[in-house]
């Protein structure tokens, strides 16, 4: 084998390690990523329960005024 080509193969493997560290780096970083958006997924969907648990209890409260607004009517009619 010449040198030219030992220097081609040695600059080719550089390059395939340092291809290798990237990848590593960036399979570590997706996974982070991946763990971070099911955390925020987690806290989207107890959010979206508590809305739906408030928007319950504020219907009930309306209802409640609604039926207190009818008898407060009544009574002045009476």
């Amino acid at each position: 084998m010449s040198d030219a080509q030992a220097d081609v193969i040695a600059t080719l493997a550089t390059e395939a390690a340092e291809l290798r560290d990237q990848l590593a780096e960036t399979q570590e970083l997706l996974v982070e990523t991946a763990v971070d958006a099911g955390h925020l997924h987690a806290e989207l969907e107890a959010m979206r329960e508590g809305l739906a648990v408030m928007q319950a209890e504020r219907d009930a409260w309306r209802a409640e005024a609604e039926r207190l607004g009818g008898v407060v009517e009544l009574r002045r009619r009476a």
